[in-house]
């Protein structure tokens, strides 16, 4: 690649969010969740969106479609396997989109070759060349990832990536699967490869991290400088199994804020980053750590005296970047008690939510006046947190919640009666518990007899003072399946118990999905 400081080479964003994120445990989301997302990803300008893997389950390719169907300015890709049915599934979901791209992989290291594919070399080599000349008769835009490339006999790679893209390839991703790579093995890795494929000019070279010890970014970084990659595959916030994927913002703000260094052209809007990770945050209940770079509340925040000092006299003795550059400054209180319902309906387009109906508009309308009612300023955040509560779906849930009241006192056991619906009937429980929300779950429980395991319940203030919203995260197990339930109420214990009540309602819908890798 001959980049000049005059004409930067185009750096393709990759997010797979929706479907590398929604591996890690407990962040499935449902079809309207993943629309939503799917719009502000499209707002980022990111350049390829990875809406699933239509061929794991009916409400995967559903999503695949609904997003390939609505989505304009960005490419929507479905994974696949190597097989035919996985990839007519995907190309079927991918019929209504714009751009539409086929991403499909096969296991090439000789660990996954032998122990879980049971496929010798050979024929994992003539599984990939058919697989991607049958897609290729279906999509124009076809990517090719080596599963655990990195871990792969770089002979045994080379060849295979020659092979696919003499059948039509156009994007060839090295992925690192299992986090194992260090930057400058894994940079010379990739450049290696490019180097001794004849054909390799003919592809995009793309980089898929995992963040097993921590190098993710530090790894995509290295395989776009040194190995010439130019596409990142990212999620937002870092989501993903195990320790997580490769962060979008992270590599957008490096590559921006270091242009001396990359020279790289992107597409994104980076003033929508921040509401893109608030948006994925409250989704999924994955609370973003304080001190995550760019997108955590102390990013921008300066404590230190000297610190304080220096940024008050000029901003750029410790900001390398502007917080209103990662969408900070847009994070501004936008509505209020006096907020007419136009004003709540443009504020919902402007967040990427579309109510399928007027009915749900309305509904979500008195729950913004409700909350109104209790909180003088409401947030971004809040509003974000209201529609995607029991409040606007609970007609669509087979649990639903109604009232809750308890009573606690000290040196008294606390109390809660909860009245909620379990298929449109209405129940009323009671139980005492070690506090106001033990009570409460525990008179849930008390009939709908779940047999789940809590393994998370997780508190978070949506905005910064006493009258904020709690947004409350529940993670059960059950059946070896694992869903989290989010809740949002300016009292606790309420959030609690919707939290709950939506972590039912996932493990009462039995949609499965086969565990894909990359």
């Amino acid at each position: 690649m001959n980049a000049t400081a005059a004409t930067p080479e185009k750096l393709i964003i990759f997010d797979t969010t929706l479907r590398d994120g929604e591996q890690s445990p407990g962040a499935s989301m449902t079809k309207d969740e993943k629309l939503r997302i799917a719009r502000q990803l499209e707002r980022l300008k990111v350049d390829v969106i990875e809406a699933g893997f239509a061929a794991s389950s009916n409400g995967d390719f559903e999503c695949v479609q609904a997003i390939a169907n609505v989505i304009k300015d960005s490419t929507v890709c479905s994974l696949a396997r190597a097989n035919d049915r996985d990839i007519g599934q995907a190309a079927a979901a991918l019929k209504g989109a714009e751009r539409a791209r086929i991403h499909t992989f096969i296991a090439t290291s000789p660990l996954h070759m032998e122990k879980k594919l049971r496929m010798t070399p050979d024929q994992v080599f003539e599984q990939a060349k058919q697989s991607v000349r049958f897609a290729r008769n279906l999509c124009a835009d076809i990517e090719f990832s080596p599963e655990d490339g990195y871990r792969s006999d770089v002979d045994f790679l080379c060849r295979v990536l020659e092979a696919v893209i003499n059948e039509g390839a156009t994007t060839l991703n090295i992925p690192d699967t299992v986090g194992y790579a260090i930057p400058e093995l894994y940079g010379n890795f990739i450049k290696t490869l490019r180097e001794r494929i004849p054909n390799s000019d003919k592809a995009i070279w793309s980089v898929h991290c995992h963040n097993d010890l921590g190098m993710a970014v530090a790894n995509s970084l290295a395989g776009v400088k040194i190995g010439g990659a130019r596409q990142v595959e990212c999620t937002i916030n870092g989501l993903g199994e195990r320790a997580g994927n490769c962060s979008l913002e992270e590599i957008v703000m490096a590559v921006k804020t270091r242009k001396d260094y990359f020279n790289l052209s992107m597409g994104i809007d980076t003033v929508q980053i921040l509401s893109a990770s608030k948006m994925v945050s409250q989704t999924t209940g994955f609370v973003v750590q304080p001190n995550k770079a760019v997108v955590g509340a102390n990013a921008f925040a300066h404590a230190s005296g000297i610190h304080q000092d220096g940024v008050l006299k000029a901003r750029d003795t410790y900001e390398i970047m502007r917080a209103e550059d990662v969408g900070w400054s847009a994070n501004k209180i936008v509505l209020g008690k006096l907020s007419g319902r136009n004003a709540f309906k443009q504020r919902l387009q402007d967040l990427g939510v579309v109510l399928g109906s007027e009915a749900e508009i309305n509904t979500a309308f008195m729950a913004f006046k409700e909350l109104a009612d209790k909180k003088a300023e409401i947030f971004d955040e809040d509003i974000l947190a209201l529609v995607s509560d029991e409040a606007v779906t609970a007609e669509k849930e087979h649990f639903g919640f109604i009232s809750l009241s308890q009573r606690s006192e000290t040196g008294e056991k606390p109390q809660a009666s909860i009245v909620i619906t379990v298929g449109g009937k209405e129940i009323r429980g009671e139980s005492s518990g070690n506090g106001p929300v033990d009570a409460s779950l525990k008179a849930i429980e008390a009939h709908v007899k779940s047999g789940a395991e809590m393994v998370l319940y997780s508190v978070n203030a949506i905005s910064g003072s006493t009258e904020s919203q709690g947004e409350v995260t529940v993670r059960l197990q059950n059946s070896g399946r694992t869903v989290n339930g989010v809740g949002a109420d300016p009292d606790i214990v309420v959030a609690s118990a919707k939290a709950y009540l939506s972590a039912l309602n996932k493990l009462h819908s039995k949609a499965e999905k086969i565990a894909a890798q990359g």
